[in-house]
């Protein structure tokens, strides 16, 4: 006879795996959520040191970016897995903040453990847990350390992401802040609230450094006419998914040409049926033509006699960009489009950036403008981190449309509300004031952790913090000669949305 498990394990299938009790599930979910949190805490604030990562497809990547991190190490265990969801979460709502996230989750998960280990039951830390956040809800409101009046001015726009860049891309914020606020607020909408951050694009160039980046009004593709028209103002453009050439037969055949007259009179067919196609188009009075894929010879013959402007491009998410930008549809069929498939454009034009060819797109229409940043860089590397900085930045720009306040950044905000929970703590009569206090002490973590991977003694900032915050909120850190400062004053700011 087999052996029989008894218990719940005799519930489930062979190979499931129970864990109970508070050594077994809990403490070792915590663990899971501190040794994440660890892993990306490090990466945190200006001096937040860069992770290389090795994806499952080899493909190396250097970042400080903590949603890109998470996202491709692929979390596995549950718990773990929640708080990297959660992360992923903020990347999507706010744009930006996932490290705070992980870092602040795996501090109140320390501090749960030791309430756990002191006694405390998990029920109780809950409800001393939601309680203190909500309290530190109300406080925020208290804190605002500046709004912005006019989203549309590029210096008070440029003023409010410094420090935004700075903690991804520290050093260079005074060179990518003025891209990024030219570019959003020349892509800005009438109705403010309906600012896309799609309408801000990046396209990277190597060579070069950092500081020869631009700004250009449209959206630029790295690819050079396929025709001799470089310029067409005015533009009405076909957008094509498919590949521009007749359609060859999947069986294979052998043609025997006799004379020469066999030998002129072979291609005419297909000739005549691509200049019955271009014409339709000029008919359409097309002038810009994107194809999806090859383009025969005998096709730009004919779109160079009727004067129609051709791009190739191969990247498929490329063209279904061009498309949405433009106003178009895309067209899976070799034939003229309906007035409704046609894009517009004000002016397609080539250009050359570095030695590399490049086409504008022009779209003056006032909902709808696009800017693009074109980056330099020595490496693909420095050109990804650099994306990324400005993903975060136009994010940010994004959130200041929904709502104009700032908090006091430089741990400063943090600092003021660990201090504002443990005196609330005080007052609170059951054992939850314990878990409120602790709750309180996990925002130390930000501070703390900008200090370290600044350099300096954690202690000791964090010690002058509380001593200056009870005298104002927005006393922060300093990261590059390690004192305690006004962040409004220095002009360090964090988005409240």
């Amino acid at each position: 006879m087999f052996k029989q498990n008894s218990g719940l394990q005799s519930l489930l299938k062979d190979g499931s795996r129970h864990y109970t009790g508070l050594e077994e599930a809990i403490l070792k979910n915590i663990d899971a959520v501190k040794t994440l949190s660890r892993m990306t805490r490090s990466s945190l604030g200006p001096h937040g040191m860069n992770k290389m990562v090795i994806t499952h497809i080899g493909k190396l990547i250097v970042t400080s970016d903590a949603a890109t991190i998470v996202h491709e190490v692929e979390v596995q265990h549950p718990a773990a897995k929640m708080i990297a969801m959660a992360a992923e979460m903020q990347e999507k709502e706010a744009g930006d903040g996932t490290n705070f996230v992980l870092t602040l989750a795996g501090e109140l998960m320390q501090q749960a453990e030791n309430l756990i280990q002191e006694g405390l039951h998990p029920s109780d830390i809950l409800v001393g847990y939601e309680k203190a956040s909500k309290k530190c809800l109300e406080y925020l409101d208290s804190l605002v350390a500046y709004q912005i009046e006019n989203v549309r001015d590029v210096e008070e726009v440029q003023k409010c992401i410094k420090s935004v860049v700075a903690s991804k891309h520290y050093g260079n914020e005074h060179i990518l802040a003025p891209l990024i606020a030219s570019a959003a607020v020349y892509a800005m909408p009438e109705e403010t609230k309906e600012f896309s951050v799609e309408n801000v694009r990046v396209t990277k160039i190597l060579g070069g450094a950092l500081s020869d980046s631009e700004v250009i009004h449209g959206m630029c593709i790295v690819r050079g006419s396929e025709t001799s028209i470089h310029k067409v103002k005015n533009a009405r453009v076909a957008v094509f998914n498919s590949a521009l050439e007749a359609e060859s037969g999947d069986t294979k055949g052998t043609v025997l040409l006799k004379t020469a007259d066999e030998l002129q009179n072979y291609t005419k067919g297909e000739e005549e049926l691509m200049e019955k196609f271009v014409k339709k188009l000029s008919d359409a009075e097309i002038n810009v033509v994107v194809a999806g894929g090859s383009v025969s010879e005998i096709c730009l013959h004919y779109m160079e006699k009727y004067k129609i402007m051709v791009l190739r491009i191969h990247s498929k998410f490329e063209v279904k960009r061009i498309s949405s930008t433009l106003g178009g549809a895309i067209l899976v069929r070799m034939d003229a489009p309906t007035p409704e498939e046609v894009g517009t454009a004000s002016e397609v034009y080539c250009t050359e950036i570095s030695s590399t060819m490049c086409t504008i797109f022009k779209r003056d229409e006032e909902d709808n403008r696009i800017a693009t940043i074109v980056l330099r860089g020595s490496t693909n590397n420095v050109l990804d981190d650099a994306e990324r900085a400005i993903d975060d930045g136009v994010n940010t720009i994004k959130n200041i449309t929904k709502n104009p306040a700032f908090c006091a950044g430089a741990g400063a905000t943090e600092i003021h509300l660990a201090s504002q929970l443990q005196t609330f703590a005080k007052f609170q009569p059951g054992l939850d004031q314990y878990a409120v206090e602790r709750f309180g002490q996990a925002f130390e973590v930000i501070p703390r952790t900008l200090a370290e991977n600044a350099g300096l003694n954690a202690e000791e900032i964090i010690a002058k913090l509380y001593s200056e915050t009870a005298k104002s909120p927005f006393y922060g850190i300093d990261v590059e000669d390690g004192k305690v400062k006004d962040a409004k004053e220095l002009e360090i700011f964090d988005c409240m949305e």
